[in-house]
């Protein structure tokens, strides 16, 4: 395992990622590994720059207008990295939205593994392979409901 967060696990990606340059010139870490203590500064830094659920609560009124009806997530119940979690927080947000309400989806897997699809008929083996069976139709629908006036509508539709 790297020092200086070159181990190419998880966290240490993260930490490349998502955080800022320590004086060293190599990702500060955002706790140490040794004592187990949090940077606060780097915990600050990924939530103000990263932390997509506190970014759009803290720029609602901004946000909100630009992108009411595009959030749609997909996340497995029992995600292998706990992803879950941070989707029932941002659901919560979401669902307490208003000028605009949010108006997007969140579905839940049951029993499903990271990368889970929205497909709650088939593994995700099976159903990636057959996104724009899933997904064309509800793009569709989104472009047919907010096509500005005018815009041709039905050349594509066959």
């Amino acid at each position: 395992m790297g020092s200086n967060g070159r181990s190419g696990e998880q966290l240490d990606i993260w930490q490349a990622v998502f955080g800022p340059v320590g004086d060293n010139g190599y990702p500060k870490p955002i706790w140490n590994k040794m004592s187990g203590e949090i940077d606060r500064s780097v915990a600050e830094y990924w939530r103000e720059n990263f932390d997509l659920r506190y970014i759009l609560e803290r720029d609602w009124n901004t946000l909100g207008p630009k992108l009411k009806g595009k959030i749609n997530i997909y996340c497995g119940d029992m995600d292998n990295y706990y992803l879950n979690n941070a989707v029932y927080l941002m659901e919560e947000f979401l669902e307490s939205t208003n000028n605009p309400y949010y108006g997007g989806e969140i579905e839940y897997g049951d029993r499903a593994e990271h990368c889970w699809n929205g497909d709650h008929n088939l593994p995700n083996a099976f159903s990636r392979l057959r996104y724009h069976q899933m997904y064309i139709p509800k793009i569709a629908e989104r472009i047919l409901k907010t096509a500005p006036a005018g815009a041709d509508i039905e050349s594509w539709r066959y």
